[in-house]
Formats: structure tokens, C-alpha cells, sequence
């Protein structure tokens, strides 16, 4: 299957340096957008106390006239440069007002500029930018030197016009910032952080297709950051896998030898014990005390060649767990004394009341048949006196959060040194002579299956295996 024809159908989706560059826009933005009100309220402020001073200017011009009084021009003029229909002053020689027309009835607002906080600029700015009609509004503040007081009375059309137009200058620089900023940072990510990853993920897909071709392994950039680190750790684990898969390749290959090997010489041995088996007839005294020896050693390659056949041909299935009563299993065990010459060997279980196991029923009797196999086995091999088997069950934890352990001990001479390097290998942990060290093999990949352990336990005397099944809660936990 092609490459193309593996990968599922991609939907059209935003890249991760679009949704950056998309992420920058909207906090760049937002941060404009808390700058940009008060900025507005502050020029709103400003504007106004503009227009504060040119009427503390027109109340100069106006203390300085006789008797107070000025003409109609210069009172146009004056307010025109203010900007305002009306101009109060208030001090110790009472209150002036400089005005053509009649102050109006009724003011839109009334704007103290010696005390208004950032508060009531913002909702004033608010109210003059979004005000259905423009109207008067009264702006008071102090006179000079502090002084006194002066109220203004201005159109509110100018000042709403002049916010508008600073407006639009500030989001228009607000939208430069905000697209700038975002190019430089999708920029800067797209080159120190995207491309790096996407380099990752592409060499991944790369060793995914062949995992043993040394030149798809990753070379790495040199970076000290955590990219940096990324790419080391998957260059290692590269080397590491593409080595054990070719390893794993030659043992199959080895495996596979080795089974055709064996099938042909299990033929071969099948024919030479039906030709030793005749020589038992034989007469002759070297040939009857030599017959038995040969047909016991082709009896036993034969063995060794048929429990080479079913291991490479056995492939375990996928457990089917369920907590079943454990009694069912122990009680098939004590059968397994009939192994041993004379049933000489003893088999004794002691399990808690109504004890129940969270495994595979047919997966947990073949591993403890072959642990209880093997000791007696082991026992027979051995001699001594009372050769005794014991399988122990308990639980420790409550059910659902805790695990089964089920000891098997025997009180044999116990494992050498030797046996115990190679324990759980097949082949190679065989404690008796024509043994294969299938036994342990089988029972702790059957005990892994399960989620299990099996381990050795180690004792004074005799052998002690110990098979720890967790429940299946306990076991997600500890993962």
C-alpha cells in the first residue's frame, strides 16, 4: 500500500501559523483597543481644557476694559475664538458673562474640569460620539491663579467631530501596530518553531515507511532549546528502533530456519527411534545396553524438536478478561501430581474463601499448569523426601483497586545461578536435563497478557514463583 493510499483524507483546516498569526491580530487588538479608550477620553479632556484657556484669556481681555464693559464685536470675537456661545466669569467682583444670545434653557452635559475622574471623561466621550443630535454642553473650570470660576457653554458638534476624526486616525494606527506587530511574531514562529516541527513530523511520516533505512533517521539541527531536545531524543530512539527491528528481522528469519530445520529433523529422529526401537530385539549384550540409552536420546531431540515447532507456531490471543472464582482453576492442580514417578510428589493449595481473579480462566490455568509442571517436574528430577508443592492465593487491596497474588513454592533444591540469568527466556532457563525452558517462557508472557508479573521470589530453600494479576482499575491507575 502506497504512502498516499495509507494517509487518511485531510480536511481543510487553519495551519498553526495561520491561528498564530490570527492569535497576535486579536491580542495586539485588544490591547489597542484598551489603549484606544482612554486615549479618546484623555483627548476629549484635553480639547476641552483647550477651550478653558482661551476663555480664561477672553476673561482677561475683559477685566481689562472699563467699567467691565466691551462691544458686541469684540464679544463675537472673543467668543469665536473660543469657540463658545457663552463665557461666565466668577470672582470677588461678582459674575460676568460675555454672550450675544440668550443662554440656552438646557445643556446636553455639564463637564467640571477640576474634579472629573477617568470615569466620567470615558462615559462623556461615549455620550459625545454616540449622541443622536448635537447640543449644548456647559464646561466649568477654574479661573486664574485658581481663582474663581469660569463656565463655558459650548456646541457640542465640533468637539464630536474632532473625536471622530482622532478616532479614526487612532484605529487607523491601531490596525498598522496590530497587522505589524503580528507579521513580525508570525514570521519569527514560522521560522523558529513551525518549520522545526513540521520538519519533525515529515522525517517521522519519512522512517514510518522504512524504519530500518539508517539515511531516515534524523539528523539534529544543534538547537539547546526544547525543539533542540526533541530532535535528539527522536534521532536516539530512531537508532535504537531501526536497530531492533533489524535485529527482530534477522531472529525472524533465524526463527524461521530454525523451524524448517527442525521439522526436517524431526523426521529424521522420528525414523532413527523406529530403527532403535527395533534394536531392543537384538540379542546381542553391548546392543541391549545400549539401545535404551540411544532410543531415551532421540526420544528426548524429538521433544526438543516438537516444543520448538509449537512455539514458534503459537501466537497468543487477546485475553478475555473477566473476574472469575480462582477455586475453579486450583483445583485442577493437584491432577498435575501424576506427573511425577510413583506420585511421589505432593500438591497442596490454600486459597482465601470465595477468592475471585480479574483474568482470562483458560489463559491463568495454562500459567499455573506450567509453574506447577515445572516444580513437580523440578521435585521428581531431584529425589528427597516429602517433595511438597504449594500454591498460596490472596488479594491484597479491595476489589477493583488491588491485585491477586498466587505463590507456587516447592521445597526442592532450589534454582542454580545459572538458571536463574535466563529465568523467563525459552530455550534457555531449562532446570533439568532435556528440558526446553518453554514452561516459565509461556507462563509470564501469558501473565504479562493479563497485565501481570512473574517473578522469582527468592527463598532459603527450594524455588518460589511468584504470578501478581492486578484488577483491571488498579492496572489503569498504575499506567
Amino acid at each position: 500500500m502506497s504512502r498516499a493510499a495509507r494517509q487518511p483524507r485531510r480536511r481543510s483546516r487553519l495551519g498553526l501559523s495561520a491561528r498564530l498569526f490570527l492569535v497576535t491580530v486579536a491580542f495586539v487588538a485588544l490591547a489597542e483597543i484598551m489603549i484606544y479608550v482612554p486615549a479618546v477620553a484623555s483627548y476629549r479632556k484635553s480639547w476641552l481644557a483647550d477651550r478653558m484657556t482661551a476663555a480664561a484669556v477672553a476673561a482677561l481681555v475683559l477685566d481689562a476694559t472699563p467699567d467691565h464693559h466691551v462691544s458686541d464685536a469684540l464679544v463675537q470675537r472673543l467668543l469665536a475664538g473660543v469657540g463658545a456661545r457663552e463665557i461666565a466669569v466668577e470672582g470677588s467682583g461678582g459674575r460676568r458673562v460675555l454672550a450675544l444670545t440668550p443662554s440656552p434653557d438646557a445643556v446636553a452635559e455639564s463637564v467640571d474640569l477640576r474634579g472629573s475622574g477617568w470615569f466620567e471623561a470615558i462615559v462623556g466621550s461615549w455620550n459625545t460620539l454616540t449622541s443622536p443630535e448635537p447640543a449644548a454642553i456647559r464646561v466649568v473650570g477654574s479661573g486664574r491663579d485658581s481663582a474663581g470660576k469660569i463656565e463655558v457653554v459650548l456646541d457640542e458638534l465640533p468637539l464630536r467631530q474632532a473625536l471622530a476624526a482622532f478616532s479614526l486616525r487612532l484605529l487607523i494606527s491601531s490596525l498598522v501596530i496590530a497587522t505589524a506587530a503580528a507579521a513580525l511574531v508570525f514570521f519569527v514562529l514560522q521560522c523558529v518553531f513551525v518549520r522545526p516541527m513540521r520538519r519533525l513530523a515529515r522525517n517521522i511520516a519519512d522512517f514510518a515507511d522504512n524504519p530500518e533505512k539508517a539515511e531516515r533517521v534524523i539528523a539534529p539541527s544543534g538547537r539547546i532549546d526544547e525543539i533542540g531536545e526533541a530532535e535528539a531524543a527522536l534521532a536516539r530512539m530512531e537508532v535504537v528502533l531501526a536497530g531492533e527491528l533489524r535485529h527482530k528481522r534477522r531472529l525472524a528469519g533465524l526463527g524461521l530456519s530454525v523451524s524448517k530445520i527442525s521439522h526436517e529433523l524431526r523426521n529424521l529422529l522420528t525414523t532413527a527411534q523406529l530403527l532403535g526401537d527395533r534394536l531392543e530385539n537384538v540379542a546381542d549384550p553391548v546392543v541391549q545396553r545400549v539401545a535404551p540409552r540411544l532410543v531415551a536420546t532421540l526420544d528426548r531431540a524429538n521433544r526438543f524438536c516438537e516444543a520448538t515447532l509449537a512455539y514458534g507456531r503459537a501466537a497468543e490471543r487477546h485475553p478475555q478478561r473477566a473476574m472469575v472464582p480462582l477455586a475453579r482453576i486450583l483445583d485442577e492442580l493437584p491432577d498435575l501430581a501424576a506427573l511425577s514417578r510413583d506420585a511421589r510428589v505432593r500438591i497442596s493449595i490454600r486459597s482465601q474463601p470465595g477468592l475471585g481473579v480479574d483474568a482470562d480462566a483458560e489463559q491463568l490455568s495454562r500459567a499455573l499448569t506450567n509453574l506447577v509442571r515445572n516444580a513437580v517436574q523440578a521435585l521428581d528430577a531431584a529425589g528427597g523426601m516429602s517433595p511438597t508443592v504449594t500454591v498460596e492465593a490472596r488479594r491484597e487491596g479491595c476489589l477493583g483497586t488491588g491485585l491477586v497474588t498466587i505463590a507456587v513454592t516447592d521445597n526442592g533444591p532450589g534454582l542454580p545461578d545459572r538458571a536463574k540469568a535466563h529465568l523467563f527466556s525459552p530455550f534457555q532457563g531449562s532446570m533439568r536435563a532435556g528440558g526446553t525452558g518453554l514452561g516459565l517462557a509461556i507462563a509470564a508472557e501469558l501473565a504479562e497478557l493479563n497485565g501481570g508479573t512473574l517473578r522469582l521470589d527468592p527463598t532459603d530453600t527450594g524455588a518460589r514463583f511468584l504470578l501478581e494479576i492486578p484488577d483491571r482499575q488498579a492496572h489503569a491507575e498504575a499506567a
